[in-house]
């Protein structure tokens, strides 16, 4: 793999909505799907160490591969996909890499499971198509599928690999739609079933083995609630029955034969307990892993459950008596979300991680000092692709829209005493029932979004949001809310039970009423509107809090469009906001102008012909530039004079003058206002000006303002572009130019350099195939300022850091958003350019 001249800071993600998705391995690293990617996520560091792309299609399944030779990190991880789909990663000098990949599925893969047998490894999965496969990959890159068993009309949700107690022979479960615990022994290359296991009364959801004292226990989990923990013990032939055996209450055993190598052992099952405490789907169980203690593997039967009640549960047997019990019981409280999919504990059990139906991971830890667990900061992101991103003008966060129907605010979290600053979602400001497309800051603290609706929505930090980014950021409080005029701040916002619109919660909203008054007067008494607790945090929230105490109060609906809002702009001022909708006629693909102190319409901008891809106002405010669909661009100047309207007019290209044959998805300004550029689905980018005269402010005629640089063929749709706001050194341009196939290129553009031979252009290389994303790139944006975000000197360690600060003012910063799910924030030093 390249080394890549982009230093990935931040991968905003969250797990797919599918039950085997994550997978705690013990070296500590969290391995889930996101999208068609692996995330491998470090839960000490808080930040993700690597990417795997290699699935075409959602990951549904991962697995670690354990030894239990050592307690040294796994080497080998094995992920299945809706591309039908498996592949074995092996990690090489430290970074994992593909090593093979096994076909055979016809369907999606939904369950995966793999041991070592000697330097082979064997991998069972389980798919759509209603088989199990069963494969060998031996440490020649040789994968050979042994074994299919086909389930008929149903199919098999889990399954666990494990090897029978003082023998080689491999045995497998299978948890199926029918209710019913399937076991297969290998034997020579072929599957046999060995025993079906009743009991369950609604679909198996989860298998999975441990090897305890030269036993095996088998935990199965089911739609009915309940667990239960099967005992597998192998039988000496002096277990002969005895006559006093009739007297006394055993469970049932049901046995099976194995030969082994010419040694014939015989194996009982029974029952060993019924595990009931959930009160709704068991979706995953997890068994404690085996810690090293004496130097030799020690393990536990301790067993973590995860419920659609929205609960994890501890459970293990009693010291005296064996009776098991529930141990420790964490959740979550309120939000309008389904329950957990699946659990994992960490290595030393002192962690444990659900992740939920909408892939946010919740993580707790348990206090050293005390018995209680508390919720743990851990990596959250959108669940569907993310549309639109932006900076804050101050480039301290970045807020993002998806079309998971979410607003979410990341920003770096500075811990006391810790220099390593990591990327953390701390507020939700909106969740919205329809999907969001786009979003433009207004200001610090307020902003305009746009979603699958006709109506723009306008929503403003209250005070409890300021407070805490403020603590998170290590940012002066006073300063903040001075800059966000805190005396009619509300305290934070809260959605009615059926409504779109954060209503704002101010202070003596909050106050509880006395006994007295608790009589309900009217029907509103009964559903309190207000779910809304302020937090005081130091620390970023976990997803409940995200869900409830973090929205920002909507304070406008803005009119006006006839269609899905598509995207939006606002100048550099603060004073103006543009936004265009879906259109396939002219009359609707108006850009309309709307002022931010009376949010009234101002104007209407019509042109185009189709819909409007992309806006943006020039950093000097003057000019507004707009592409479309229609392959064409068109440039808005600001009047002078008070007496004409806002915008005319200034120039545009036309059927005849397009250089584009297709449409344009993206436009940027440089920082100079003198340049701006188009990208396209034709591969091609162009940088069009100039707008103004040389070395001077006025501007230059419009029909001076042609294509100035030669045409950049990306050879792939360009989705995005964006013009840094720093030069580089020689004073040449640097751009980003975001691609459909998931990459980032960058360049550098000379615009004194002669234009036809095609050296203005300078290719600074991009993300590497790790650091790229899966699928397009919806949006880039560089930090409005020049140095990397939360790095920032404070003014007391200012006087003998000069040097850091100059060495800081050579970084840059962009944040992509993609179809892929992720939001992901780059930073480039300009000194390797």
């Amino acid at each position: 793999m390249s080394a890549s001249i982009c230093q990935a800071c931040h991968v905003a993600c969250c797990a797919n909505g599918t039950p085997n998705v994550v997978s705690w391995g013990h070296g500590g690293i969290i391995a889930f799907g996101t999208c068609s990617s692996v995330a491998l996520y470090d839960p000490k560091e808080k930040s993700v160490v690597c990417m795997l792309n290699g699935h075409t299609g959602r990951v549904n399944a991962l697995q670690w591969v354990h030894s239990n030779k050592q307690s040294a990190p796994e080497c080998h991880l094995v992920s299945g996909g809706s591309d039908n789909l498996l592949i074995l990663w092996e990690a090489r000098d430290e970074k994992f890499a593909k090593l093979m990949e096994l076909k055979g599925h016809t369907e999606a893969v939904c369950a995966v499971d793999a041991v070592y047998m000697d330097s082979d490894i064997l991998v069972a999965s389980s798919a759509s198509d209603s088989s199990v496969k069963l494969w060998l990959c031996n440490d020649r890159k040789e994968a050979k599928c042994l074994h299919s068993v086909s389930f008929g009309s149903g199919f098999v949700t889990d399954v666990s690999l494990a090897v029978l107690p003082a023998t080689t022979v491999p045995i497998l479960a299978c948890g199926g739609d029918d209710s019913q615990v399937y076991l297969y022994l290998l034997r020579g290359e072929r599957l046999q079933k060995a025993m079906t296991l009743k009991g369950h009364e609604d679909w198996v959801r989860g298998v999975e083995w441990v090897s305890t004292r030269g036993e095996l226990l088998l935990a199965s989990c089911s739609q009915d609630s309940l667990i239960r923990v099967w005992r597998l013990t192998a039988k000496s032939s002096t277990d002969t029955p005895t006559e006093d055996d009739h007297a006394i209450i055993k469970m049932k055993e049901d046995v099976f034969e194995v030969d082994d190598e010419g040694t014939s052992s015989v194996f009982s099952v029974s029952l060993e307990t019924v595990l009931a405490g959930h009160e709704n789907w068991v979706c995953g169980v997890h068994w404690q892993p085996p810690v090293y203690k004496d130097d030799e593997l020690q393990q536990s039967a301790r067993l973590l459950s995860a419920s659609m009640d929205k609960t994890m549960i501890i459970w293990a047997p009693e010291d005296g008596s064996g009776v098991w019990v529930e141990q420790v019981r964490v959740g979550e409280v309120g939000g309008n979300t389904l329950g957990f999919y699946g659990c994992q504990m960490s290595p030393d059990g002192s962690m444990i991680v659900a992740h939920a139906f909408h892939g946010a991971l919740h993580l707790w830890c348990k206090d050293p000092n005390k018995e209680d667990w508390r919720p743990g900061v851990v990596i959250s992101g959108h669940f569907k692709a993310v549309q639109d991103l932006s900076w804050d003008p101050e480039g301290e966060y970045i807020l993002s829209v998806g079309s998971d129907q979410t607003t979410r605010l990341f920003t770096p979290w500075k811990k006391q005493g810790n220099k390593q600053v990591t990327w953390h979602e701390i507020s939700r400001p909106q969740i919205h029932g329809y999907d969001m497309q786009c979003l433009a800051m207004v200001g610090r603290f307020q902003f305009v979004s746009g979603a699958d609706e006709k109506v723009l929505r306008v929503f403003q930090a209250p005070r409890n949001f300021v407070e805490n980014f403020a603590n998170i950021t290590g940012t002066s409080k006073e300063k903040l809310l001075v800059s966000s005029d805190s005396v009619n701040l509300p305290e934070g916002a809260s959605t009615p039970a059926l409504g779109l619109s954060n209503k704002a919660v101010f202070q003596g909203d909050r106050v509880p009423k006395s006994t007295e008054e608790k009589q309900f007067n009217s029907i509103s008494d009964q559903y309190q509107e207000s779910y809304f607790h302020p937090l005081i945090l130091t620390e970023p929230p976990p997803e409940d809090h995200l869900l409830q105490n973090t929205l920002w109060p909507e304070i406008q609906k803005l009119y006006g469009h006839g269609f899905e809002i598509f995207c939006l702009a606002s100048d550099s001022t603060g004073t103006l906001v543009a936004s265009a909708c879906k259109a396939s006629k002219a009359e609707h693909a108006a850009v309309i102008l709307w002022s931010t102190s009376t949010w009234r319409q101002l104007q209407m901008l019509p042109y185009h012909t189709l819909t409007v891809t992309q806006m943006a106002f020039s950093p000097d405010a003057q000019l507004l530039l707009a592409v479309s669909r229609d392959r064409t661009w068109s440039l808005w100047r600001r009047s002078q004079e008070s007496t004409e309207p806002p915008f005319s007019m200034y120039a545009h290209t036309g059927k005849e003058t397009a250089m584009h044959t297709r449409i344009i998805w993206s436009c940027d300004w440089s920082p100079d206002s003198k340049y701006f550029v188009t990208s396209s689905r034709d591969k091609r980018v162009i940088v069009w000006g100039p707008c103004r005269r040389d070395g001077s402010e006025e501007m230059a005629p419009p029909a001076d303002i042609r294509p100035c640089s030669s045409i950049l063929d990306v050879g792939n749709s360009a989705t995005a572009v964006a013009f840094c706001p720093e030069l580089c050194s020689d004073n040449s341009y640097l751009l980003a130019v975001g691609l459909d196939c998931g990459q980032i290129l960058l360049y550098r553009w000379s615009p004194n350099q002669k234009e036809s031979g095609g050296d203005d252009w300078i290719s600074c290389g991009g993300t590497n195939a790790s650091q790229s994303h899966t699928l397009a790139v919806k949006r880039l944006r560089w930090r409005p300022k020049a140095g990397r975000a939360g790095t920032q000197i404070s003014d007391e360690d200012a006087e003998g850091d000069r040097e850091r600060e100059l060495e800081e003012s050579s970084w840059v910063q962009f944040a992509s958003a993609s179809d892929d799910h992720a939001v992901k924030i780059f930073s480039i030093n300009k000194l390797t350019l």
